[in-house]
């Protein structure tokens, strides 16, 4: 069966701090909700704790970091869930539910299966 990659960008938070305590409960639903099709997935520290990497020159160039994150914008990245699902449509339907499309967005694309 397919599997896609429900991608969370919301609201810049620290999802450990009690004042969060709502909107990670949420979560926990939707997870427990999603068992039979959940395959993984992760929430994000806040952009702050972030470190973008750049090689420049390409391949074998030098290496160069910057703290936080690689865009500025009002919704990051702020987690992720592995879905496997018959189809689009199944994966569009349990993202939807998501809290993070709620106030951000969930963006959806279907993960490549390399064989072998």
């Amino acid at each position: 069966m397919p599997q896609y990659c429900a991608t969370i960008y919301s609201r810049d938070a620290d999802w450990t701090s009690p004042d969060e305590a709502a909107t990670t409960g949420e979560y926990q639903e939707f997870s427990g909700a999603a068992a039979a099709i959940l395959r993984g997935g992760a929430a994000l520290y806040p952009t702050a704790t972030a470190t973008t990497v750049r090689v420049q020159g390409g391949k074998g160039g030098d290496v160069v970091t910057t703290d936080g994150p690689y865009a500025e914008t009002k919704e990051v990245l702020t987690g992720f869930y592995l879905l496997e699902c018959a189809d689009l449509d199944e994966a569009v339907a349990w993202a939807a539910r998501i809290p993070g499309a709620w106030d951000g967005a969930v963006e959806v694309r279907p993960v490549i299966e390399f064989g072998g």
